[in-house]
């Protein structure tokens, strides 16, 4: 089956040479039942359009005997006017792609065509609507966003300026802290010298405040 495929195929061409297996002739085979079907496919498309093409035809040579015989009319005896009008109203019944010409078809699907156009616009003005929605929530984030960089920048001035302010604080307890130590140092080194000397408790400075008094 797969040789008289592609000989079908290739016609009065040799066909190329392939490595027989069973996987090249599954996948040949598969190709095949495809072609085959596609063929089928096309054939009963192209009986379709020709049963459509018949119909087109007898309906077309129909209404031109009823124009001929009931008001004398052929499209050779129309005039140019009335030959333009007869295009628009053919192109109308294709865009709106009615089954005919006739009155009830054409406006069917202007109603048709109408109501879609009522949808769409409605449709057309709540997403319009929702749009806008988004926009202003985006807007109100935005801003919303902004003040907090804001208060975030604030925020971590004052956190620069209480930093500074603890490190000087810092500074100061420490130069504070040395004074102190310093202070205490001479004031035992002091101590240690007027003891030396053997001084008088009496004549020290609150020995003589008191007797003064």
């Amino acid at each position: 089956q797969v040789t008289l495929w592609l000989k079908k195929i290739y016609g009065n061409q040799p066909v190329p040479e392939y490595e027989v297996n069973a996987n090249t002739v599954d996948i040949l085979y598969e190709l095949a039942e495809c072609n085959e079907a596609r063929d089928r496919d096309v054939s009963l498309l192209i009986e379709d359009m020709k049963e459509k093409a018949t119909e087109y035809e007898a309906e077309a040579n129909y209404l031109q005997d009823l124009l001929s015989e009931s008001l004398g009319l052929s499209l050779s005896s129309l005039s140019s006017e009335g030959t333009s009008y007869l295009d628009v109203l053919a192109d109308s019944a294709m865009i709106l792609e009615t089954k005919d010409t006739s009155l009830a078809s054409l406006f069917c699907a202007i109603n048709d065509m109408t109501s879609e156009l009522y949808a769409t616009e409605s449709k057309n003005r709540e997403i319009k609507l929702e749009l806008s929605n988004i926009s202003e929530n985006l807007s109100a984030k935005l801003m919303w966003e902004k003040q907090l960089m804001e208060e975030l920048k604030k925020a971590q001035e004052l956190m620069e300026i209480e930093k500074a302010r603890d490190e000087s604080k810092s500074q100061n307890l420490e130069f504070l802290k040395m004074k102190s130590e310093d202070l205490q140092t001479r004031i035992k080194a002091a101590e240690e010298q007027l003891a030396a000397r053997e001084l008088d408790p009496s004549l020290t400075h609150k020995s003589l405040v008191s007797l003064s008094e």
